[in-house]
């Protein structure tokens, strides 16, 4: 016998169906998407790199990333094993709890930088908002999921009061950009239930029109945070500091970046908030236009599997929730680039997977954690 002989009938039972078959059925068995890990764990690997020269290199804050990192992909793994039928039971007591802890940190909550967003439970600190960012989809699919959809107008009311209240509280704070977020987790939903067009530039015209008097209500700071976005250069070293030191930072790294460690904003301290927040635009002045596209088309990717999962779903529920989990990850994304590029207000929130972050890194993987349910949870049912 030829010595090569033993070597093919390796690769042949390496390369069969069978064995594709089997290794493919362990992921399932787990119920792990494979695609959207892979996305995942890139994402992830990147915002290290990134972070690693925005954090100034600090051995510290990388221990502290890659502890909450190894959290949230145990988070994300475990909620990836309930089942869709246990979220749908689940789904009214969870909205109940999350509203019942923003009631309390408006109570007893720990302020932190002038805001009241925490509650202390001694080993550990965490904003009951987050969990809401998973409670508003979870309870508004569970709602429509036995109503005709497009959803009546008296639905439609009862939903939107569902959403207002905990946007309501979480405003209050105050902590506009999570309200943003909780806000954009409802309409997400109501989007995909099917609420005609109408309705939403209706709404989007009664909401100019409160527009005077939302201002009235607004903390002085939200206000100045309006104005800088609509004019930066008013007050160059006051308020229109960040935005501008970011376009600076965004703009000097041209097509391929200054290279990596290379950069002069963050590292000269010039950029403020590079770690968290305005981390996009490490990114833009150390790797360039090139590297910022690659980033994108990384987030589009993980995007594009959440809304292909909820494409693929069984019912009314899973295609709601994942629908709007995957839909919030993008608006996330689109809002956060926005105001780091001017294009939209400064609210302050973090660049998903990439920013120095806790809380919102674990809702976050939790999240998608619900979408590996909804995909492998459906593929088990099928077979």
């Amino acid at each position: 016998m030829s010595p090569i002989e033993p070597l093919k009938h390796f690769s042949h039972q390496l390369n069969s169906p069978e064995k594709k078959f089997a290794s493919h059925n362990i992921w399932q068995r787990l119920h792990i998407d494979l695609p959207l890990l892979a996305g995942i764990v890139l994402l992830t690997g990147l915002g290290l790199v990134i972070l690693y020269s925005a954090g100034n290199q600090s051995p510290g804050m990388m221990a502290r990333q890659l502890a909450r990192l190894g959290l949230a992909f145990m988070a994300m793994f475990i909620v990836a094993q309930i089942p869709p039928a246990k979220l749908r039971l689940w789904a009214p007591w969870l909205y109940g709890v999350g509203l019942s802890l923003l009631i309390a940190v408006l109570v007893i909550g720990t302020i932190g930088k002038g805001a009241r967003r925490w509650l202390d439970l001694g080993l550990f600190r965490f904003q009951p908002s987050e969990i809401m960012k998973l409670a508003i989809p979870l309870f508004l699919a569970w709602y429509y999921q036995d109503k005709p959809l497009p959803p009546s107008k008296k639905c439609l009311l009862i939903g939107c009061i569902a959403l207002l209240v905990p946007v309501l509280l979480t405003a209050k704070q105050p902590d506009l950009g999570t309200a943003l977020m909780l806000v954009t987790a409802g309409v997400c939903v109501l989007f995909l239930a099917g609420m005609q067009w109408w309705i939403i530039i209706g709404l989007g015209a009664l909401a100019t029109l409160f527009a005077p008097i939302l201002w009235h209500f607004m903390h002085d700071y939200q206000r100045q945070r309006v104005l800088t976005f609509l004019y930066p250069e008013r007050d160059p070293l006051g308020t229109g500091y960040h935005i501008i030191q970011s376009k600076i930072a965004i703009g000097s790294g041209g097509l391929f970046g200054k290279g990596w460690l290379e950069g002069t904003q963050a590292h000269l301290h010039f950029l403020p908030e590079h770690a968290t927040d305005f981390i996009f635009g490490v990114t833009g002045e150390e790797f360039g236009l090139f590297g910022g596209l690659v980033l994108l088309a990384v987030y589009l990717f993980i995007v594009g599997r959440g809304l292909y999962i909820s494409s693929q779903a069984q019912d009314t529920f899973t295609r709601l929730l994942a629908g709007s989990l995957s839909l919030m990850f993008f608006f996330s994304i689109f809002i956060n680039i926005g105001m780091v590029t001017g294009i939209l207000p400064v609210v302050g929130l973090p660049l998903p997977l990439v920013s120095y972050g806790g809380t919102s890194m674990v809702t976050l993987l939790a999240g998608f954690g619900i979408l590996m349910s909804v995909n492998t949870h459906r593929k088990l049912l099928a077979r």
